[in-house]
């Protein structure tokens, strides 16, 4: 993303402050966590990272004050093992403030129900699940009338489905939407029916941003999962958008605290960087048409996407994502404060894009654009009559790569194109197909196969 002229100075924090209010918190609330990491899988692909990943998450919800269940990551759970540790979750978060689960490992939908899958499943027909995987809404009813004032549900599961070949009616990859439940926070790695990546470097991307976001000081809850999303969006090129249903939930909840100046030192108001406000105008609203559409087109342009992949207006959350990323209230509202500073933010180029049409098979690539919009309607170009709605964009120094094998395919943006290329394989190929590049390319046009 560009660097905003109006990004807030940071003030930095000393260690020692962050550990004198993480305990505070600590000892104010009791907070017990669940944490599940399936990797060796028996009978279906294995996967890289799971286990790192829950080791990494039970270190840092350690270090800010949670009770862990078994006292440390559960890793390689069978069945059995799974189910019990489930049951023993729902028995020590009688009482407590906030219960939070996480898992990592492979998820599958069957029938419209989220399953995580032990190590040791091995279904071959659609019966089989409820014997042999255990149901996510067993987790949730084991949270419900525990008393606790939060719970979170963290999903870091949504890889391919690895028993697509068995007949069983589950989708080809990724985990359903589901109703969180009062006082509830579920977090998917990626959107429900999408398919996330495992990671090429030791975890994956969704749980490496999580393990670093939820240190940060201030963050409420809803502040905490937003910042994730931005950072997996960014780190994948847009290709993995992590999804949050939630219910109301009562009070602010911070994994770490805000922290506050000393009583002794007065606030440095020398250190504000962005300006004074201009006649109050981020709290007018526009309700002009002709503002709205480029309100639109200047965040598209900014790759902060007003639409969701199935073509539905998402331009509130866009706004946020934006805010969020300058360091604005994250209010989503469309005033002439956003728009001034849209219209002062310095645009980005050259603009590659490679766009893809799952239906047709057709596919497009253009780079050493000026603009996003002129990027992707190049490639749309070389589609032909097909729509290719599936984009890539991305932008300066970046490359994007594109692989397939039959039904599967990914889209990978890295900052060189080997590493681009590296990246769509390895998630192509999840589903144990031998996937090839059929496109690569640099936004400023190098990495051609004739450069």
């Amino acid at each position: 993303m560009p660097t905003s002229l109006f990004s807030i100075a940071k003030f930095i924090v000393a260690t020692i402050a962050i550990f004198v209010l993480v305990t505070a918190e600590a000892s104010a609330e009791k907070r017990v966590a669940l944490i599940v990491g399936n990797s060796s899988y028996v009978n279906v692909t294995r996967l890289d990272n799971p286990k790192n990943d829950a080791r990494l998450m039970a270190d840092t919800l350690r270090s800010l004050g949670f009770q862990l269940v078994g006292g440390g990551a559960q890793l390689d759970l069978e069945k059995p093992a799974l189910d019990r540790a489930v049951q023993s979750f729902g028995q020590q978060i009688q009482g407590a403030d906030v219960a939070l689960f996480y898992y990592a490992g492979h998820g599958v939908q069957v029938a419209g129900s989220n399953y995580l899958v032990p190590v040791n499943a091995n279904p071959t027909r659609e019966a089989d699940v409820d014997f042999q995987m255990v149901d996510v809404n067993l987790v949730l009813r084991q949270m419900q009338g525990s008393g606790t004032r939060l719970n979170l549900v963290i999903l870091d599961a949504c890889r391919n489905n690895p028993f697509g070949g068995r007949g069983l009616r589950a989708s080809e990859g990724g985990l359903a939407q589901m109703r969180a439940p009062d006082g509830t926070l579920i977090s998917y790695a990626t959107q429900p029916g999408s398919v996330a990546q495992d990671g090429t470097d030791g975890h994956s991307p969704y749980t490496r941003a999580l393990a670093a976001t939820v240190r940060r000081a201030g963050l409420d809850i809803f502040q905490t999962f937003n910042q994730v999303g931005l950072a997996v969006k960014r780190s994948t090129g847009g290709s993995q958008q992590p999804w949050v249903s939630s219910s109301p939930i009562d009070g602010t909840f911070y994994f770490v605290p805000p922290t506050a100046p000393p009583a002794s030192e007065p606030p440095q108001l020398e250190a504000r960087m962005t300006p004074p406000p201009r006649l109050n105008d981020d709290a007018k609203t526009i309700t002009d048409a002709v503002k709205l559409q480029e309100i639109n087109a200047r965040l598209y342009e900014l790759n902060f996407d007003p639409e969701t992949p199935g073509g539905k207006p998402a331009t509130t959350i866009a706004i946020r994502d934006f805010q969020s990323v300058n360091g604005l209230p994250q209010t989503g509202e469309a005033t002439e404060g956003l728009l001034r500073r849209l219209r002062e933010t310095k645009y980005v180029g050259p603009w590659g894009s490679i766009v893809y049409g799952e239906d047709s098979g057709k596919w497009g690539l253009s780079w050493g654009h000026v603009s996003r919009k002129e990027a992707v309607a190049d490639a749309r170009a070389k589609c032909g009559s097909s729509k290719c709605p599936i984009e890539l964009s991305f932008y300066g120094k970046t490359c994007g790569a594109f692989a397939v094998s039959g039904k599967q395919w990914s889209l990978m943006a890295r900052d060189t194109i080997d590493k681009a290329k590296l990246e769509a394989l390895d998630a192509c190929g999840k589903s144990g197909k031998a996937c090839s590049i059929i496109g690569a390319v640099c936004a400023d046009g190098s990495g051609l196969p004739n450069q």
